[in-house]
This record gives structure tokens, sequence and C-alpha cells, in this order.
């Protein structure tokens, strides 16, 4: 009999151990070569492990389980024919397992019932008083028992149905808990608990510190008004916000290089280039991958490449490599509708830019007051490396450009810069 042993293929140089998510096949099915049998979670990204032969598959794994790269998780019988019709074989000893739980049955009814009786008998309450340790609690809230719905036996009022019961405000009838109060409790993927430890460790390792301005979008909502459809023909995507933000950060970092930075032990170490991490959410939750070398990029290569990106990280495709990296980190949690917010720094790099929703507002321009639509800019940044005058000169760089795009990020000439 020829039997794969299937092992955990390294997902990245750095990562050692995934987290078996979800198994996308029963033990005993009959998996077709390269068919996508499980999804794994590393600290970095969801991936799929492709069966890497054709047969039966033993699993040797549980969901939830944490395995080592090169670990076996599964086996795969080569000789083992397909079965008619695509359908697993059945397992031959089935039938047994569901004979065991009835030739229990018997021993279970012949057991002697406990006499519980006697242990209930010994402490009895009247139908709606509180039991002592919810009394206690109602007489130090100042709650008269008879305003408690009690949730217990005969309409006894619990410990729990004492401390949720509200104080009465002006006068007012407190009020006892009376729908469902069921709880979830689920294991976080790897992916998630390894987010949670880097934002932690960000608030406690760095010198965080945000700086906020204003943009007016008047300019970019009239460029993707009058030429978005000429530029999707064209390019064969849509114009976007993100490509004038991704254009203006570049531009920005290398005005300001020290928040294109980052800091290793006692250095610091300054990068040539600009790679953009643009935060995407997912089904798994927010991924960054990245724009390499975004200073040379066109507006249509940017849209092109963000749009490819945010499709694999939709998909689950994305791999570890496109989101190692950046230098600078992009998020728009304005997608969601958030106004204003302190995005935390993806680190190692010192530095994040955080996008808001759109709001037409009234703003003093030449003395008159006229409404724009405007958005409210974060920046986030770690002043062990950056100081105050980079940072906000850093931002009023991005607010320029965004302001006036055709003079600062086109050259002049809207059509030309656009690509058309």
């Amino acid at each position: 009999m020829s039997v794969l042993e299937m092992k955990v293929p390294s997902p990245g140089e750095s990562i050692t151990e995934v987290e078996i998510a979800t198994w996308l096949v029963k033990d005993g099915d009959y998996v077709e070569k390269d068919q996508p049998i499980a999804e794994v979670d590393s600290d970095k990204a969801t991936l799929e492990l492709p069966a890497e032969e054709s047969g039966i598959i033993t699993l040797k794994a549980e969901e939830g389980d944490v395995v080592q790269v090169g670990q076996v998780v599964c086996l795969i019988d080569m000789d083992a024919a397909k079965p008619a019709g695509g359908a697993a074989p059945a397992v031959a000893e089935a039938p047994k397992q569901e004979e065991a739980p009835k030739a229990a049955e018997p021993a279970k009814q012949e057991a002697p019932k406990p006499a519980a009786q006697p242990v209930a008998a010994t402490q009895t309450y009247a139908t709606g008083a509180p039991s002592p340790a919810a009394k206690k609690i109602l007489d130090e809230k100042g709650i008269d028992a008879s305003q408690v719905s009690g949730s217990g036996r005969d309409g006894r009022i619990s410990k729990s149905d004492a401390e949720l019961a509200a104080v009465p405000a002006l006068g007012g009838n407190p009020i006892s808990a009376t729908g469902s109060r069921s709880t979830t409790t689920t294991k976080l993927s790897v992916l998630r608990r390894k987010i949670a430890q880097r934002l932690v460790s960000v608030k406690n390792e760095t010198a965080m510190l945000t700086t906020f301005n204003e943009v007016d979008m008047s300019e970019i909502f009239r460029l993707r008004k009058q030429y978005k459809e000429e530029f999707a023909q064209k390019h064969g995507v849509g114009l976007g916000f993100m490509s004038f933000f991704t254009k203006a950060v570049t531009r920005a970092l290398q005005m300001y290089p020290d928040v294109n930075a980052s800091i290793d032990g006692d250095f610091k170490i300054n990068y040539d280039f600009c790679d953009i991490s643009i935060a995407v959410s997912g089904p798994k939750g927010l991924m960054v991958p990245v724009l390499r070398n975004a200073e040379n990029m066109s507006f249509q290569s940017v849209e092109a490449n963000i749009k490819d990106l945010a499709i694999k990280v939709r998909d689950g495709k994305i791999t570890v490599d496109e989101m190692t990296g950046g230098t600078f980190t992009i998020t728009n949690g304005g997608t969601f509708g958030s106004m204003m917010s302190t995005p935390i720094i993806n680190p190692p790099q010192s530095a994040i830019l955080g996008m808001h929703n759109i709001i037409q507002r009234p703003v003093a321009v030449d003395g008159q007051v006229v409404i724009r639509p405007m958005m409210y800019v974060a920046m986030s940044y770690d002043h062990r490396i950056i100081d105050g005058k980079e940072s906000v000169g850093f931002l009023v760089a991005v607010k320029e450009a965004i302001d006036n795009p055709v003079a600062i990020l086109m050259g002049g000439d809207e059509r030309k810069g656009l690509g058309l």
C-alpha cells in the first residue's frame, strides 16, 4: 500500500508553526490532487493546504491544533480507488459505534436514583423570596425584593437577579433581566492572537504619538468625476482615493526621510525606497499587503496593484512574502464610517497614516463660508525616532498634495498625470 505522509509546508522564512483552522474534508474522504483540504493560520496570514496526491485521506490533527512546520497532519492512501460518484467509502466499524451506546442504556436505567429530597429540604425559600446572597446585594443597593422578578424556582430571586437589578432612577422601577443571557466562547486564531500581541507590544515598546490634520477632497472628487470612465476604459481599473494618498505619502516620505525609517536596537535604519503597506479588511481580519517601490508607480499602477492584492486577501490567496517588509502603512477607517481615530503603528515601521470618512462641512475659503468634502487624517508615529517637527511637516506635505493634486502630484497636467 502506497501512503503519502502530508507535512505542513513552510509558509515563510520566519514561521515555525501554524494552526489548523478548518479541515475542508472529512476523515475517509477521497481527495483529488491539488484539491484544498485545509485552511491553516500562521501569525501572518491564512493559507490553503492542497492535497499533494489523490486518494483516501486520514486526518492526523484536529481543528485548533497548533502544529510545527514539517509535521505530518494527514495521510493519503494513493492506492485507494475513487468511489463511484465521488462519495467517500463507508467506514466498516461505523455500526459498532452506534451499538455501544445502546448496550449502555439498560445499565443507566437500572441504576438507583440518588435521594435528592433530603438535601433539597434542608433549605427552602418562600415564593419570590431572595436567597441570602441576593438579599445582601439588594440591601446594599437599597432595592425592595418585591420589585425584583426572580428567575429561580418558584420565582426565587437568585444572586444574579440581584446583581442585575437596577437602582431606581427618580422613582422609576428597577429592571431585572428577562431575555437570553447565553454566551459563546471561541478560540482566537493564530493570526488574531499574533495581531493582539503585536498591538500590545507597540503600545508598550514605542513612544507613540498622533498628530491630526484635515484635507479638502474637492479636487480629487472633480478629477474622479471627470476622468473615471476614461481612466477605467484605458487602464482597466477604477480611479480611487488610495492612488492619490499613496502618491502623496511617497512624496512626503522623500521629503522627511526619518518617517521612512525604523529602529533596530541602538541603530536607525533609513530606507531609500518606499514600500507602502495598504491595510485591507479580509475574512480573517485586517491584512497589510505591500506595494513595493511605490515611489516609482503611476496612478494606474498603484490602483492595479491594490486591486490585485485586495482580491488575494479576500480570496485567502495572499502570501506571507506579499505582506512582509513595508516601510510605512496607510489604513482607511473611513470605509467603515470612522470620523477620527489614532491608528496603531505597524512594527517595525515607525509611522502610519489613518484616513477617515468624508463629510460635507462648512469651511472658510478666501473669507467666505463654503461647503467642501473634508476628511480628517491622522498620523501616529514613534517619537523615539521621529520628532514633532518631522511628523507635523510630513502630514502638512500630505495635506498639500491632496488639496492640490494637479500641481503637486501631476506636474500641472492632469491628463498626463493620469496616463490619459
